[in-house]
């Protein structure tokens, strides 16, 4: 839960997907404590009524509307985009954080396990993107949150779909982010780097040598992204030091971040 003071609202109700733990929860937390109503989406129904209930205990009034589904099943993801189209207490914030990982070379990972990734951390993304642009510009106001990643300014062995599709994200985002300047809807992409959240553990990766000052804990994050997609910036990378990794990388020969990456993907 947030321990500082909550700026007025921006938004009066928010959609936010992988809402049930890390990131997601931790936005959905500060949403509420900042005077949004809610529509949660996961997978878990247990996890999302848990987020409910302690909402409900630390705001009372606030509205919580449970959605359960997975979305890489498009039939499930087809109610979520309903939800967020429709003008029955309308979403005005659709925050796209729902996504997974997966390590391990290609040649060796399950390929349909692959291809979720991608249902899950591109086409879902791209389709609820696509329903909040036409029903928000159609209202005048509005704004859509993607959590990328700065694993999308790199190509690394072990993670190379992932990287991928956050690739798509951060530059997918960038491109809606001037399409719709000058409509009144917000679009900003959040890229943090390791979050002590349950992604490591789900992904198969290990992160134990990772050292402590680059790690973030998801509030911190949902902080910095909530504060961006409020001020309609295009992209934001949380901590400084993957601010300057980021930076660094975008203006180094792709050779050399080849042979970076590769260096590290040994290890």
């Amino acid at each position: 839960m947030p321990d500082e003071p909550i700026r007025t609202p921006t938004w009066r109700r928010a959609l936010v997907t992988g809402a049930s733990s890390g990131i997601g929860r931790a936005l959905a937390l500060r949403l509420a404590a900042a005077g949004t109503d809610l529509v949660v989406v996961a997978r878990s129904a247990d996890r999302l009524e848990q987020l409910a209930a302690e909402v409900d205990a630390s705001w009372p009034g606030r509205r919580v509307e449970v959605l359960a589904a997975d979305l890489a099943d498009r039939s499930a993801l087809a109610r979520v985009e309903q939800r967020l189209a429709s003008d029955d207490e309308p979403v005005d914030l659709c925050v796209n954080n729902a996504g997974f990982g997966q390590h391990g070379p290609v040649a060796e990972l399950d390929v349909d396990a692959q291809t979720a990734m991608i249902d899950v951390n591109v086409v879902a993304l791209t389709r609820l993107s696509t329903v909040a642009a036409r029903t928000l510009r159609a209202r005048g106001h509005g704004g859509i949150l993607q959590v990328s990643s700065i694993a999308g300014f790199v190509p690394a062995a072990g993670t190379a779909v992932y990287n991928a599709t956050k690739a798509y994200v951060t530059s997918y985002t960038e491109s809606l982010h001037v399409e719709l300047r000058g409509t009144g809807v917000h679009v900003t992409a959040v890229c943090p780097g390791f979050t002590r959240t349950e992604f490591q553990e789900r992904a198969g990766y290990d992160a134990g040598g990772v050292p402590a000052w680059l790690w973030h804990d998801p509030d911190t994050v949902a902080a910095v992204a909530l504060d961006a997609v409020a001020a309609n910036r295009p992209v934001v990378v949380p901590g400084l030091a993957n601010k300057v990794m980021t930076a660094t990388v975008r203006v180094l020969p792709g050779a050399v971040t080849r042979r970076v990456a590769g260096l590290f993907s040994s290890r």
